[in-house]
């Protein structure tokens, strides 16, 4: 759901700018877009505590509501105006949402498995974004020639928002939270039916039941060495996340392909392309950082975006090759980009926001990390299409490859996240 509501907007803008429907700018198709991430950073923040104060099942019902409600409104939106708000309104869920799940995979998953689990909530991202890129290729060729066809490829989203909210009242209750509330038979009932073995059970009342979280105030956070270098690692490997440029592609890519010279419908396929890689690379990126370093993974991804940025801008400056040749290289090293941050930037550094803080505060801090996401993820996809018309693509795409190259070396500070938690929830300073 998080991937098709963030995914549908890259065919859909192309149509929705059109002078007989939205007549969006460059500027405006920036605030339609970044719209939805202004109010992901919102939803993000504010997560946390929903989810310890309700629970974090019936968090991901309200959301899937949330979800449901913003995007049938966004696809009978009369203006841009009313279209950008409900994108915020729907930014509130995806932001909650992608701050919600992976946490939740994480508290309900014995450590045989939590990785695997984990990983599974990038994979399917991706594949949610892969699925919306295929449903608006095959709207915009088919009916590309009626223009309100962008209304229909939007409200395709509130699909998988109804089956998440029917498929809410199936799933466990996070067993932690359950702890929290010291409601200690229940949660004993729920980590015998996960899977949980009787002294992961005991360590993790320890931790988490016999102190309410709410006791652990921001400013005995603040005040600690530990925490507060957590909390800004966490922001750092947000920030990773984001500066990479891969939103922009996401998000802008039928247009930018379009631009290069392939047409609307071969840019709408090109997109599926580009979603299918995605897909088979998190799927195999996620199974190789099951069994190496999530650190040094991370460097290595970050090298291969560099190198494969840096390619991208080149054949687009150089104009050396036939324009048939270009587009060949511009979907090769655009795959291969993909395959770098999808198959282990993006799932690592989820990973690593699940495993890097203490489980009294998780949820708090792990709401600032990806409210941090949102808001990096808001300010590149309200000024993209901008930079692209002032700058052109390929100084946007050089640009990208100096910040990936500055994210290797944020990528240090996050070397040492585990033996500072642990040294918190052993008592140390």
């Amino acid at each position: 759901m998080f991937g098709y509501d963030t995914g549908v907007i890259n065919g859909a803008l192309a149509f929705m700018s059109k002078t007989t429907e939205l007549n969006l700018s460059p500027t405006l198709q920036g605030i339609v877009s970044s719209s939805l991430i202004l109010g992901a950073c919102i939803g993000a923040l504010g997560c946390g505590q929903v989810a310890d104060h309700i629970g974090r099942r019936r968090t991901l019902r309200l959301i899937a509501i949330i979800f449901t409600i913003s995007t049938i409104l966004c696809a009978i939106a009369p203006n841009f105006w009313l279209m950008a708000f409900f994108r915020f309104v729907l930014g509130i869920a995806v932001g909650a949402a992608s701050g919600i799940s992976p946490m939740y995979l994480a508290e309900i998953s014995p450590k045989a498995v939590r990785t695997v689990n984990v990983n599974k909530n990038a994979v399917a991202i991706v594949l949610g974004q892969l699925v919306a890129f295929i449903v608006n290729a095959v709207l915009g060729n088919v009916w590309g020639n009626w223009a309100p066809i962008w209304r229909v490829m939007i409200f395709s989203a509130s699909i998988p928002a109804i089956v998440l909210w029917i498929g809410s009242f199936k799933i466990a209750n996070s067993p932690i939270w359950v702890l929290a509330e010291k409601q200690y038979k229940k949660a004993k009932g729920i980590f015998k039916k996960l899977g949980f073995n009787k002294l992961a059970y005991t360590k993790l009342k320890e931790d988490v039941g016999e102190d309410d979280e709410s006791r652990v105030s921001w400013k005995t956070i603040l005040k600690n060495k530990s925490l507060r270098y957590l909390l800004i690692c966490g922001m750092l490997i947000a920030l990773i996340q984001q500066i990479s440029g891969v939103n922009a592609v996401m998000y802008y890519g039928t247009i930018l392909m379009e631009k290069v010279g392939m047409g609307q419908g071969g840019s709408l396929y090109a997109n599926i392309l580009i979603g299918f890689v995605s897909l088979i690379s998190s799927i195999v990126g996620t199974r190789m950082i099951d069994q190496y370093n999530h650190s040094k993974m991370l460097a290595i991804g970050l090298i291969g975006n560099v190198l494969f940025l840096f390619l991208l801008g080149m054949t687009m400056k150089i104009a050396l090759f036939s324009q048939l040749i270009t587009n060949a290289l511009v979907l090769v090293f655009l795959a291969l980009f993909l395959a770098c941050h999808q198959g282990i930037v993006s799932p690592v550094t989820w990973l690593i926001l699940t495993e890097i803080f203490p489980n009294k505060i998780k949820a708090r801090l792990m709401s600032v990390s990806t409210a941090t996401v949102w808001l990096s993820n808001f300010v590149i996809s309200l000024i993209f299409p901008i930079l692209i018309s002032v700058v052109g693509i390929a100084v946007v795409f050089f640009v990208f490859a100096v910040s990936n190259g500055v994210s290797i070396i944020f990528s240090t500070f996050v070397l040492k996240h585990n033996k500072l938690r642990e040294a918190y929830e052993d008592g140390k300073k």
